[in-house]
């Protein structure tokens, strides 16, 4: 077998596939929903039932305390490496529902795009290894290596329950090495192997002033207001160029090699088009570091939102009674989310002003990720995109986060591959989300060529 009958393979299923792939967007798993629970189930059945026709064995749906996993393997390559696909089967929300040009769940072909919600993250790229294995397995009826797949249906709301199943099945999914399709390319046409991702730490601060609203005529000036008190504490947070003003936040923080700097500036990153792309004018951020460090390998406090007091039309005289915000820190290697929370505590309390209560709540963590981008998985994962793409690969970090990712290399030990296919603009997570179908097709082909390269190892 070689990567011509690979290619004619993909050539002749391209349009079944396709159908296929659509039967799978329909399902609206949406695992932060209660009333899609039941879709979220459907979502696993129809996945398992996938793998079991590619011709995966031990294909089981795996109950949690939430959404199920789903679990199947192929392990008859004696004496090869073991390679471990994650991926999730659950997808985001789809508000607002409006501003969708043709229903989230009703798959759509336009322009050489396939548009519906997971259909680039992560439905469409797990879809992607689940064919490469069935390929493999029609075309020379066994595969280079082994293969295992545990795919969730979590990842959405934070994988609160995957942990505990990695922990309880450490025999079941050992292997030599995790590769994962749930990030992005540099560009069109520009492949990217990523090796590192920030981290998360989440709370949220809620400001409590008097027992009620009060009349902003009668009590303004003589009792403070939560919504002023809320933007004294937010505006502590960060200086005027965005350096992080919490004591101690630094500390921990890993820096980067001047070498791994060079490699970033040879990515010929374009600033200005990212600046057209975004709407904005200027960008924000450290003295220092370039657009893509201060987003790859740089930490971060966020506002993401404040609530508080009358925002509808018009005007209202209200002295509010509470006021919130919520506040997310992305990390860099080193750096603990318990730590970081601890103290962005210290500093809420010691900038809290007269007058007001504050409570602080936790959510969302999850620690960074990084594997050492000259690592041979993560090299070989290289050169198989180059075969197909016919361009150089670049290695990057992503500014995102991704939990699960941390969990798999500090409780098994393993190196990561992040083999991408999606891209920046397909609206992951908005309307309209969609997957360039050139990259579904470049794709199988990579996968395809990184079991092989995986067999090398």
């Amino acid at each position: 077998m070689n990567a011509k009958q690979i290619d004619q393979y993909f050539k002749d299923y391209r349009e079944q596939h396709l159908e296929e792939l659509k039967a799978f967007l329909r399902i609206p798993s949406v695992s932060s929903l209660s009333e899609h629970k039941d879709d979220v189930r459907k979502g696993a059945e129809w996945l398992k039932t996938s793998m079991q026709e590619a011709g995966l064995e031990n294909a089981e749906i795996f109950e949690t305390d939430g959404h199920p996993v789903v679990y199947a393997d192929w392990l008859h390559a004696e004496g090869k490496p073991n390679v471990l696909v994650y991926g999730h089967y659950d997808v985001q929300p789809v508000d607002p529902l409006n501003l969708w040009e043709t229903p989230p769940f009703d798959p759509h072909v336009r322009d050489n795009k396939l548009y519906a919600r997971g259909a680039s993250d992560d439905k469409g790229q797990t879809f992607m290894h689940v064919k490469a294995v069935e390929a493999l397995l029609k075309l020379n009826g066994e595969l280079p290596v082994n293969i295992k797949f545990i795919v969730e249906g979590e990842e959405e709301i934070g994988s609160p329950n995957l942990p505990k199943y990695v922990e309880q099945n450490l025999e079941q999914l050992k292997a030599d090495l995790i590769v994962i399709s749930d990030t992005g390319m540099q560009g069109p046409g520009r492949p990217a192997v990523c090796y590192g991702l920030r981290g998360l730490a989440g709370i949220q601060i809620d400001v409590k002033g008097p027992k009620g609203d009060l009349h902003s005529g009668l009590y303004g000036g003589a009792v403070q207001n939560p919504l002023h008190a809320i933007v004294e504490i937010l505006q502590s947070f960060r200086d005027k160029e965005g350096v992080i003003q919490v004591e101690g936040f630094y500390d921990d923080v890993l820096e980067v090699s001047d070498k791994e700097r060079a490699e970033f500036a040879a990515l010929e990153f374009d600033l200005e088009q990212e600046k057209k792309d975004l709407g904005i004018t200027e960008d924000f951020g450290e003295k220092g570091y370039s657009f893509i460090e201060r987003t790859w390998i740089r930490p971060t406090l966020e506002i993401n939102g404040i609530t508080g007091g009358f925002s509808g039309e018009g005007i209202k005289t209200v002295l509010p009674a509470e006021a919130s915000s919520k506040i997310t820190c992305r990390l860099v290697p080193n750096q603990d989310p318990d730590d970081i929370v601890a103290k962005l505590r210290a500093h809420v309390e010691a900038h809290k002003p007269a007058g007001v209560t504050v409570n602080i709540s936790e959510f969302d963590k999850g620690q960074p990720f990084l594997t050492p981008y000259d690592h041979p998985a993560i090299q070989a994962a290289g050169r198989s995109y180059e075969r197909v793409y016919n361009v150089k690969t670049a290695f990057t970090r992503m500014g995102g986060s991704v939990p699960i990712v941390a969990v798999f290399d500090q409780v098994m030990g393993l190196p990561v591959v992040l083999m991408g296919f999606g891209l920046s603009s397909e609206n992951f997570h908005a309307p309209n989300e969609h997957f360039h179908l050139e990259n579904f097709d470049k794709g199988l082909r990579v996968i395809s060529d990184y079991l092989f390269e995986a067999a090398k190892l």
